[in-house]
């Protein structure tokens, strides 16, 4: 079974990151990653070599779809509503903010053409091509148990001392999946990257990597515990974010 997480750019000027892990009920591997395609069809066709037409999920990191034209999607409000707490409020989606045109479901027509569904409500286990929406900060949350996001992103006033240590404890974290249920094998060759090496481009390119690395560890996550331990939050005709629940997580939403 593949997994695949897609940290997608908002634009074709900028470079997407995806990365595929191979795995069953027992762990998962990292097969291939790519930080620097461009197109919905290199992002496609890179896909296509990695997993032909085998069962296969794919988690994006990007509205998927946008049906106002301003404001916020309900999902939005929802996300923020629940997990604002933690820092991991979503941000608005809208259809002016691009001009009319949503990445995210050009990407999801290419997926479509190749026998992927659309569907926010996996089973446990899952054998067919799906893909689905998710938005890596609460997952970290939830994941990982932390009282706030991480902060690795650029931000204003945001320094790149702190940046650094934030993606120090990001790669732990991650390094951490290898002893987590289910297990993600470490790949140390690109945990081990010395981030205060990095600026500009370079640093958003290394960001862009370990998001879809993360996001198809959600996908992993989700295939291997059903739902049980994830929630889908939204509806499919407004847009769905699906988030891991750890019992964790779960006790702390419901108690907030």
């Amino acid at each position: 079974m593949y997994f695949v997480g897609i940290d997608l750019a908002w634009s074709v000027r900028n470079t997407t990151a995806v990365a595929v892990a191979e795995g069953d009920s027992q762990e998962a591997s990292l097969l291939h990653c790519k930080s620097d395609l461009g197109s919905d069809q290199e992002i496609t066709d890179f896909i296509d070599q990695c997993v032909g037409f085998t069962p296969a999920l794919v988690a994006i990191d990007a509205p998927l779809k946008v049906p106002n034209e301003t404001g916020s999607r309900p999902v939005d409000r929802r996300i923020t509503e629940v997990f604002g707490q933690f820092e991991a409020g979503a941000f608005p989606a809208n259809r002016s903010r691009w001009g009319g045109g949503v990445r995210g479901e050009s990407v999801v027509q290419h997926l479509l053409a190749r026998g992927f569904i659309h569907n926010p409500r996996l089973k446990q286990c899952d054998k067919r091509r799906i893909l689905f929406e998710v938005y890596p900060h609460p997952a970290m949350v939830s994941l990982f148990h932390l009282d706030k996001t991480l902060k690795y992103k650029a931000r204003r006033g945001r320094s790149y001392e702190r940046r650094y240590q934030e993606y120090k404890r990001y790669q732990e974290y991650l390094r951490g999946l290898a002893n987590s249920e289910p297990k993600l094998a470490s790949y140390e060759e690109i945990l081990a990257k010395e981030v205060s090496s990095l600026r500009g481009k370079g640093l958003k390119s290394y960001e862009d990597l370990l998001d879809a690395i993360f996001c198809a560890y959600v996908a992993y996550y989700v295939w291997y515990w059903g739902p049980e331990r994830y929630e889908t939050y939204g509806d499919e005709k407004e847009g769905c974010i699906i988030v891991p629940m750890t019992p964790w997580m779960k006790n702390r939403v419901h108690t907030a």
